[in-house]
């Protein structure tokens, strides 16, 4: 139990009987030793006042602008002020436009440098223009710079001739006057500088009259030389084992001379929490630092424990954690969790409660049944969302917070606190987000076929279960249901009838499993002839041959009549004429289509069902009813987008046939129409996800709205809530009750287009019971009492008359007849109806003036972003516009906006707000304004209810403040996991930056057979900017591992965002084999983020297919080739490597530009039919795009992958660091080359490495390539590898892949590395590398490896060795001679990994990467398979991917092969031996004569190496303290 003892105690006796006997003791006079590592960006350090500027950004653009005006002169305090005091100022400037909550996340934000990408992702752009040269400041205007504001009138004369550059969706647009086509002008300039100020005066005034559009983006002139460390990331100190001794005899000068400070006296030692004891007793720090660093010392114990002393652990450490004092309980966790190994000797003394065991384990088979959370797994809930640990990270984090804040503090705003602000929360209000289908169940729709009745299908399945049976890709399915309907919508007389004809035909004719129907748009006029209108003649006809015969022959005849018509042309009467008479003489073709017809049955049902659809012009298809584009309508896609919508439903059936909703009993269009996404009208604006809202959670600053001069003074969330709390609403009766939806009506009321929205609004209310209606006048002029007669009169009624009065007063002055009885003299009273209060409308008409209808037409132009007289519609704060000049908006159209309102959010929050028993005024408001909030929220994760049966024991609880806006937080975690490593200091910062009600359950694991943590952990993460002594700005958090017990040998790995791929750049030390006992003081890493990743999926659109062997690039304006990659057949996934900016991303040229073409794209930055695909990365999330390829119509039956020319990749031209240009790289690339792929980790294996290398070159005349992955070498390696390329006249490339997010993680750094060497082969290398050939660090090569690379392998795609079986004596150690290997292989070898060959382009034909990811995914999920991975799993997939067996001699190991065999070998591998576990570096010595050759001549050069060196750094030294001191980046 953690002691806090008070004075005066028996834990101060204690606590002096234990200061004494140290103080007596013989004085430690030990250095401190420690690790520590830092993660730097790879970019400069952006200044934190633009960082903010993009976090104020992110709530609006509005505040973004009233942000700069605020701080634009501020660099001037930045040189006067210290750091901290700037940093206060620059906190002070951003907290007049956000709350207090956002100004602390503000500052977690600036503390984990969340926005540094987005400002550097500008400078990229910047850079990319570029920028003139000694410019501070510039403009572009249409491709055309400038450093000087003067000259931008001058640039601006020819603008319109030049083409306009290219917008990004992060750009910040300053908001002047909407319309017309001005050019563009794109400031480049660092905020709260003199430049950004002289041209922001400027352009500012020319955007504010329309002049320009003004775009602002960041640009820092002369960056901070600084280094920005990195926070939000793991770092670990693995233990290794030590069973063979890796590690480097070479001495390495340490030039680390760091000194650090002890560690957080907030860790629990031995029971005593320091840094309590520190505050009870000040007097004795000296004396409880000497006993912390005493009691350390003495707890160091690495000691193996007993079975029996394992079992109860986790329970041990819940308890030391659950009876700590609360608010020391997380510091606690974390302290156990990251520091185990020397924490569980002493956890084993802890005694556990027996009644907190019951209460753990009630409370696990509680959330075992209600949240599929079991013993011993991790959870985090912030508001109920649960947080997944493995792919969220601290910035993830982040966004959630700020989402929540916002729309807690909105609730918050409105008055709604504790749990009705939980319970509203909750409420799921987003629609779906599928798309939209119109109902096909209607009478107008004739149907060609029916595919479960018609003879045609009869030979098919009909079994719903067919569906799931497996089928090569791409394959439709025939069964006989109505899976799959297409409804054509079309008049016949059309143009574009013609093809589509045609194309219903040609599924019809292939038996496609479509089910075909046509709606028949053609004249409704009774007296209509069909002799005269070629439409109604086909009608007709097609109706009798319907009747005659059946729909069938029917829609035979049609495609007859189409046919005739030639492409270009249309249907003439004479066409339908002429065919009645061939087809059926005896018919009286003049009769069956004349005026007389009887065959006119439904001839009006179609044009009745195309009006009440809402589609757009004919023609129009639904596939299961939803509509294509205007772009997919295009018959030469419709076909192909056709199948792929197919496809694609086919997935949602077999989801719902596993599922057990869809089954042999089911009407199958009676389930697919009774979807929620399906509705009775189509209208896109009404339908789209893509939503603007109003915020209505402010309180008004004025009272009225007849203030314009002020309320012009107003940010628009006060402009709306002036609006809101002065609008009085229409409703149809007088009852006072509690109204879900309020529209509002945006229009000039005295203009036709606007009484006629209004009048359909009305007509629509009178038919619900649940809506008012409010109305806003926008007039198209400038508002007089001449041009405002009847808004000021709607206003009037709405004033002073009962509700249902008004309501038929409104509906009679908005008539055309009324206004035009006005017009001609008639007076306003004179229109008055029967029960109004004449004389009180009267009076407030004629006095009611115009002041408050100009500013309703302000609040339309400066928050609803309308033009004067322009027409909107808002229901629950939803803007719907504006509408087109001739948009109709009709009394079915607000019938489906509130149906879709409704059903989604607003009938749910209609009960919460009931429930709190308010008035119904306020309640009506309330809904409004609750809808608005949570439904312009975006859509998150269905949220939780996470509750414990009982929480005394076991559930760490903090209560929040109170009278504030407070997160509900809950961990559940065993405390002994990587996860509780995470959590708990995670949970200690959000402490510290929000408020929160805090439960962690400890969800302890029972009967542990094995240590549940095998290394040490930290989690780098600070809630704030931190700053050194002098008040400057610290470089950032560092992960410090101190007073480390020394014994163990250490691998230090970094765990970072999935997004992220870091390097070691500075290390004098091995980081893969760490051994303090060997080391005098701390052991200094220094990683850097190298890239960040850029991820996606790419299919073809006609086989629904991953297009494998498919290459992308990745480049920029003045750079389009930086960085390639190759599409896998696993998921279609793709990898590529940047840094923040802006990235075009294109087919690569040659067979992949020649046989494909982007056909559409999703993620990006750019249009998703746009051929120029923009991808920006701007932050450090993940990014992940889609991109639909199709192949060129000319190249339908190529192979990407065929034997024909194929491109090289880029990854020669990226990092080809000997020097050539890519041309000649691509010349030496198909001239005669040996490509040696090889791993290494840790400077022992790196010194096998270089000496495997000289081995290889010693013995072949043949030119050489070194592919070496570049993800575990050390800073050492990397640098000193371009002076031995030179030295000995070789090529070299540092390749990387990071693992996929979807193929499963391996955590121990050796089994990455295995992965790494098998498992992504296919995407590694460029497509020009035919052979490569793996050949292990430790392996000393005799003979010329060109001979491997040609040897024939017989069709297979790679050749490794088997194992040896002369040395008798490893007989027992033989695991593949028994048990599952040996029936696996049934006779058949088992190879070794240390060296194989792959024919690179049979092994991608075949699609064997993909087939061993596949198998890996299969089997991996088991712990105990693939013990080696890069061994085990070729040797598994022997039966789906054959290995050519390598001759023998290519690889002698002593450990398996006899001593005879040796001299014959062409390859010697220092295999580890498992009986006598010899050091491999003296097994090399004692094995391989010439080794020690070889060894002697790299550290001569080596040395040499290290000499240059030291000449540099010395002048470098010199010439550094000649010059001044840099910008720091606040």
């Amino acid at each position: 139990m953690a002691t806090t003892s008070q004075a005066g105690g028996p834990g101060t006796m204690a606590l002096f009987i234990l200061c004494a006997l140290l103080l007596n003791a013989p004085p430690i006079q030990a250095a401190t030793k420690g690790v520590t590592a830092s993660l730097n960006a790879k970019w400069p350090a952006t200044p934190l006042l633009l960082e903010t500027s993009e976090f104020i950004a992110e709530d609006s653009d509005e505040k973004f602008w009233q942000f700069v005006d605020t701080v634009r002169e501020l660099t001037i305090y930045r040189k006067a002020d210290s750091g901290s005091s700037y940093y206060s100022l620059l906190l002070k400037k951003a907290a007049q436009f956000v709350t207090d909550l956002q100004i602390n996340l503000l500052k977690f934000a600036l503390a984990l440098r969340v926005y540094s990408p987005a400002v550097q992702m500008f400078q990229q752009i910047a850079a990319d223009e570029p920028p003139p040269e000694g410019c501070s400041a510039f403009v572009a205007i249409h491709g055309k710079h400038t450093c000087s504001a003067n000259e931008v009138k001058k640039l601006l004369k020819k603008a319109a001739s030049r083409p306009k550059p290219y917008l990004y969706k992060s750009d910040h647009t300053f908001p002047g006057i909407n319309g017309g086509d001005p050019p563009v002008v794109i400031l480049y300039a660092e905020l709260g500088t003199n430049s950004f100020n002289n041209f922001h005066k400027v352009l500012s005034e020319k955007a504010e009259n329309g002049e320009i559009v003004y775009v602002l983006r960041h640009f820092v002139a002369s960056s901070s030389s600084g280094k920005m460390h990195l926070s939000g990331y793991g770092v670990e100190l693995a233990i290794k084992s030590t069973e063979y001794r890796a590690v480097d005899d070479t001495q390495v000068k340490d030039t680390n001379t760091t000194v650090l400070e002890d560690g957080e006296d907030g860790d629990e030692v031995q029971g005593f929490l320091f840094e309590n004891l520190k505050k009870v007793h000040p007097d004795m720090k000296e004396e409880l630092g000497e006993l912390r660093k005493h009691l350390i010392e003495s707890t160091n114990d690495m000691a193996p424990l007993k079975v029996w002393e394992l079992q109860d652990l986790s329970f041990q450490a819940a308890a030391r954690i659950t009876s700590a004092p609360k608010y020391d309980a997380m510091k606690l966790m974390r302290d156990i969790s990251q520091n185990f190994p020397t924490k569980a000797r002493s956890l084993t003394k802890t005694v556990v409660n027996q009644e907190m065991r019951k209460e753990i384990e009630e409370n696990q088979k509680h959330l075992t049944e209600s949240l599929g959370i079991n013993p011993g797994d991790s959870a985090l809930f912030i508001n109920g969302l649960q947080i997944d640990l493995d792919t969220q990270n601290a910035f993830s984090v982040l966004d959630i917070i700020r989402g929540e804040g916002k729309t807690m503090e909105g609730l918050h705003d409105l008055g709604i606190k504790n749990n009705d602000l939980s319970k509203l929360l909750r409420l799921a209000v987003h629609p779906p987000e599928d798309s939209f289908a119109l109902d096909i169940r209607h009478p107008a729709v004739m149907w060609v076929n029916d595919i479960e009745t018609d003879h045609l299908y009869q030979s098919w399945p009909s079994s719903c279960q067919e569906l799931l049976r497996q089928t090569f890709p791409g394959v439709i399915r025939q069964i006989r249901r109505n899976f799959f309907s297409l409804v054509l919508f079309i008049h016949p007389a059309q143009e574009e009838t013609v093809e589509l004809v045609k194309l219903a035909e040609l599924f019809y004719q292939h038996r496609i499993p479509l089910r075909i129907g046509f709606v028949f748009v053609v004249n409704t006029d009774e007296k209509c002839d069909g002799n005269k209108d070629a439409g109604v003649a086909l009608f007709r006809a097609l109706n009798y041959i319907a009747e005659e015969y059946d729909f069938a022959q029917a829609f035979s005849s049609m495609v007859s009549i189409y046919n005739k018509v030639k492409s270009g042309d249309v249907l003439t009467v004479d066409r339908v004429v002429g065919f009645l008479k061939k087809k059926y003489p005896r018919a009286d073709a003049l009769r069956i289509i004349g005026l007389d017809s009887q065959y006119d049955d439904k001839r009006k049902a179609g044009g009745i069902f195309y009006r009440k659809s809402g589609l757009g012009a004919l023609p129009q298809a639904l596939f299961n009813g939803v509509p294509f584009s205007s772009e997919e309508m295009d018959p030469e896609e419709l076909e192909t987008v056709l199948l792929q919508r197919i496809v694609e439903a086919t997935g949602f059936l077999q989801r719902s046939v596993f599922m057990g909703q869809l089954t042999d009993e089911t009407d199958v269009v009676e389930y697919l129409m009774d979807q929620p996404n399906v509705v009775p009208r189509i209208n896109a604006l009404i339908l789209s996800l893509r939503r603007r809202y109003l915020d209505l959670t402010a309180k008004p600053a004025i009272q009225d709205w007849y203030d314009t001069s002020t309320f012009s003074f107003l940010d628009s969330i006060d402009k709306t809530a002036v609006i809101a709390a002065n609008m009085k609403y229409l409703t149809k009766n007088d009852e006072d009750i509690i109204y879900a939806g309020s529209i509002w009506i945006i229009a000039d009321f005295d203009m036709p287009s606007g009484r006629r929205l209004l009048s359909n609004a009305l007509k629509h209310m009178k038919s619900s019971s649940n809506t008012r209606i409010g109305v806003v006048s926008n007039p198209a002029a400038k508002p007089t009492e001449e041009n405002t007669v009847i808004a000021r009169a709607i206003m009037a009624a709405i004033l002073t008359q009962k509700k249902k009065e008004a309501f038929h007063f409104v509906m009679k002055l908005i008539k055309e007849e009324s206004v035009q009885a006005l017009a001609q003299g008639t007076k306003m009273k004179d229109l008055v109806i029967q029960g109004m209060d004449n004389d009180g409308f009267e009076k407030k008409h004629n006095t009611l003036g115009v002041d408050f209808i100009r500013t309703q037409q302000l609040f339309c132009q400066d928050v609803v972003k309308l033009q004067p007289g322009q027409m909107a519609v808002v229901i629950n704060g939803r803007i719907l516009g504006p509408f087109d000049e001739n948009e109709e908006f009709h009394a079915e159209d607000f019938h489906l906006l509130e149906k879709i309102t409704f059903s989604s959010s607003t009938e749910k929050i209609k009960v919460k707000v009931k429930q709190m028993g308010m008035k119904a005024k306020q309640a009506s408001d309330l809904v409004m304004k609750v809808d608005a909030l949570l439904t312009s929220a975006p859509k998150g994760e269905t949220r939780r209810d996470v509750r414990f049966i009982k929480d005394e024991l076991s559930v760490v609880q903090l209560p929040p403040r109170e009278d504030e806006v407070y997160y509900d937080v809950v961990a559940v975690v065993d405390p002994l996991t990587r996860e509780a490593q995470k959590v708990a200091p995670l949970l200690i910062v959000l402490g510290q930056v929000i408020n929160m009600k805090l439960r962690v359950f400890m969800n302890c694991k029972p009967k542990l057979s094995e240590r549940p943590l095998k290394s040490f952990y930290r989690y780098v993460l600070e809630p704030d900017v931190t700053f050194l002594a002098n008040n400057t700005l610290s470089p950032g958090p560092v992960a410090k591992f101190l007073e480390m017990p020394e014994s163990p040998l250490l691998t230090l790995n970094m765990i970072t965002p999935e997004s992220w791929l870091v390097e070691a750049v500075q290390s004098s030390h091995d980081l893969d084999n760490i051994h303090l006992q060997e080391i005098d003081s701390i052991v200094k890493a220094e990683y850097e983020l190298e890239y960040l990743l850029l991820e996606g999926h790419c299919f073809d659109v006609t086989t629904g297919q991953p297009p494998r062997g498919l290459q992308f690039t990745l480049g920029v304006k003045m750079a389009p080739l930086i960085q390639d990659t190759i599409v896998m057949a696993n998921l279609g996934y793709f990898q590529l490597k940047a840094n923040p900016g802006a990235w075009s991303l294109r087919l690569r040229k040659g067979r992949s530009e020649d046989i494909y073409q982007i056909f559409a794209h999703d993620g990006t930055d750019s249009p998703a039919d746009s051929d120029n695909v923009i991808v920006v990365l701007n932050s450090f999330h993940s990014k992940i795009i889609n991109v639909k390829v199709q192949k060129r119509a000319d190249k339908i039956n190529e192979d990407l992958l065929s034997d024909g020319t194929e491109d090289k990749g880029l990854w020669e031209s990226i990092t080809s660091f000997t020097g050539g240009s890519p041309s000649d790289d691509a010349k030496k690339e198909k001239a005669d080359i040996l490509n040696i792929f090889s791993v290494a980790s840790g400077h022992l294996y790196e010194r096998f490495l270089r000496i495997m290398m000289l081995s290889v070159l010693r013995h072949t005349k043949t030119p050489v390539k070194f592919w070496f992955l570049k993800n575990y070498l050390s800073p050492m390696f990397k640098e000193s590898i371009p002076h031995m390329a030179k030295a000995y006249d070789f090529q070299y490339e540092l390749v990387q892949y990071k693992w996929p997010r979807w193929l499963h993680q391996q955590t121990e750094k050796q089994r990455i590395i295995w992965g790494h060497k098998i498992l992504f082969l296919d995407v590694l290398f460029p497509l020009a590398v035919d052979k490569i050939i793996f050949v292990d660090a430790d392996q000393i090569v005799r003979a010329d490896l060109k001979e491997l690379r040609d040897l024939d392998l017989k069709g297979a795609p790679y050749g490794y060795t088997p194992f040896c079986d002369s040395r008798k004596e490893m007989d027992g150690y033989r695991f593949w001679k028994s048990g599952y290997w040996a029936s696996h292989l049934a006779n058949r070898k088992y190879h070794i990994s240390a060296l194989y060959v792959v024919d690179l382009k049979k092994f991608r034909k075949i699609a064997a990467g993909d087939r061993l990811r596949g198998q890996y995914q299969a089997l991996s999920q088991d712990p105990n398979s693939l013990s080696n991975l890069d061994q085990d799993l070729p040797n598994n997939m022997i039966h789906q991917v054959a290995i050519k067996s390598l001759p023998q001699e290519w690889l002698w190991c002593e450990t398996w092969c006899d001593d005879h065999s040796k001299k014959t070998a062409k390859t010697i591998d220092l295999c580890n031996n498992p009986k006598t576990k010899e050091p491999k570096l003296k097994a090399a010595m004692r094995i391989v004569p010439e080794w020690v050759e070889y060894d002697n001549e790299i550290k001569h050069l080596l040395k040499q190496l290290e000499e240059q060196k030291n000449i540099q750094v010395n002048r470098h030294a010199k010439s550094k303290a000649n010059k001044g001191v840099q910008r720091d980046e606040l």
